[in-house]
């Protein structure tokens, strides 16, 4: 039986918890010296955990480990996917490619730039956004951000009609849709129009960094 405690990364087993043979308990600290070990391999020797990021990996961590008490605390629906919000340079995207390898077991996701959806549309048309509303598991990075995509002169608003065809999904089979963006609700709601902002509400918890968080590309 494969135990999920145990994570082997460039020839070192690290532990993350404790495993019985029936029933994971995972733990916080370990689960952080995992992360930031995996985070070296994944982004370079620079990628740190911040202890200013510790409540957000946390409930984060509570979301994928599905510790459904703990995310009850927090308000966290653990049927639902994940909208992470904060300022350029915050660590949002690093997370959420790096935090799904705690759960090696669970399916996996893809972690796809909007603007390159919207590239591809501009070329291929609307098959693009029939191959991003079917039943594949991803991350839209950056939402909020990409241009408009236009097709043989017509236009269309790329990711506001994938997140409405995610969100038929999400009813239908429960399928989880995860995204990264700079822009606070209003200003989604702007991009994307009060019928998609609204489908989003019910498709996503809200994972909000701190407007002043630094950018740690720098």
């Amino acid at each position: 039986m494969v135990n999920p405690s145990k994570i082997t990364e460039g020839g070192i087993e690290y532990s993350i918890g404790r495993f019985n043979g029936i029933e994971m308990f995972y733990d916080f600290p370990k689960i952080l010296t995992y992360l930031d070990a995996k985070g070296k391999l994944m982004f370079g020797k620079q990628f740190k955990i911040y202890d200013d990021d510790r409540d957000i990996i946390y409930k984060l961590s509570n979301y994928f480990i599905k510790d459904t008490e703990k995310c009850e605390k927090a308000e966290i629906d653990p049927d639902k996917g994940l909208l992470i919000t904060g300022p350029v340079g915050c660590g949002k995207t690093s997370l959420m490619k790096l935090l799904q390898f705690i759960v090696p077991l669970q399916r996996p996701y893809s972690v796809i730039p909007c603007r390159n959806i919207v590239f591809g549309f501009n070329h291929l048309g609307f098959k693009v956004i029939e191959d991003y509303g079917n039943g594949s598991f991803f991350c839209f990075d950056d939402l909020g951000v990409e241009p408009i995509g236009r097709h043989y002169g017509q236009d269309c608003n790329v990711m506001g009609e994938i997140l409405l065809s995610r969100y038929e999904l999400s009813l239908k089979s429960k399928l989880k849709t995860h995204a990264t963006t700079n822009l606070n609700a209003e200003e989604l709601e702007e991009r994307y129009g009060n019928r998609v902002r609204s489908r989003m509400r019910e498709m996503f918890n809200l994972i909000a960094f701190d407007t002043n968080a630094k950018d740690k590309r720098k």
